[in-house]
C-alpha cells in the first residue's frame, strides 16, 4: 500500500536557481509519512500522546530532476521494512501527472525512523509499544514482497 501526498512548490521552498532546495524534500517526506499514518487509521499525535517519538535515524536520497517554483507534484510513501525499533519508509517524488509505474521519480529516498521513549530518548520495541501499528507495517512489508515475487514470474 502506498499513499500519495500532494506538493505545491512555494517560492520559499526554492533556492537561487529556482528549484526546490535539496533539504526541503525532507519536509515533503515528513508530510508524506504523517499522511501515510493518517490515511491508514493511525496518528502521529497519538504516538506522541502515548509517550513516544519517532525521530529520523537515517536518510538516503538520490536526486534526479528538480521541482520548480509553482509546480505541483506528489510524494508516494510506502513502508519498505520494519524492525524491532525502526521503520524504513520508501518515499519518491513525482511531478503532477507522472505515472509512478512507468516514470522515474524526480527524487527517490529511504527514510529510517526509530521509536524512542519521549522522556529518555531510549529506543523502544515497536511490537510492545505500538502493537497494532507494528502488525500493520509487517502486513504491508509482506504484501509488497508477495507482489514483487508475483511480478518476477
Amino acid at each position: 500500500m502506498f499513499v500519495d501526498t500532494s506538493i505545491t512548490v512555494r517560492y520559499a521552498d526554492t533556492d537561487m536557481m529556482g528549484v526546490v532546495y535539496h533539504g526541503n524534500y525532507l519536509l515533503y517526506f515528513e508530510d508524506g509519512r504523517v499522511d501515510y499514518l493518517q490515511k491508514n487509521g493511525f496518528s502521529y499525535t497519538a504516538v506522541e500522546e502515548a509517550g513516544y517519538m519517532s525521530p529520523i535515524y537515517h536518510v538516503d536520497i538520490q536526486y534526479g530532476a528538480p521541482l520548480r517554483y509553482g509546480e505541483r507534484g506528489f510524494v508516494r510513501t510506502s513502508v519498505e521494512a520494519v524492525h524491532a525499533t525502526r521503520t524504513v519508509y520508501r518515499q519518491r517524488v513525482f511531478r503532477e501527472g507522472d505515472d509512478p509505474e512507468t516514470d522515474r521519480p524526480l527524487v527517490d529516498g529511504r527514510v529510517t525512523v526509530c521509536l524512542v521513549d519521549k522522556e529518555t530518548f531510549q529506543p523502544v520495541s515497536q511490537k510492545r509499544a505500538l502493537p497494532e501499528l507494528y502488525a500493520y507495517y509487517q502486513q504491508e512489508v509482506a504484501a509488497q514482497k508477495a507482489a514483487a515475487g508475483a511480478g518476477a514470474e
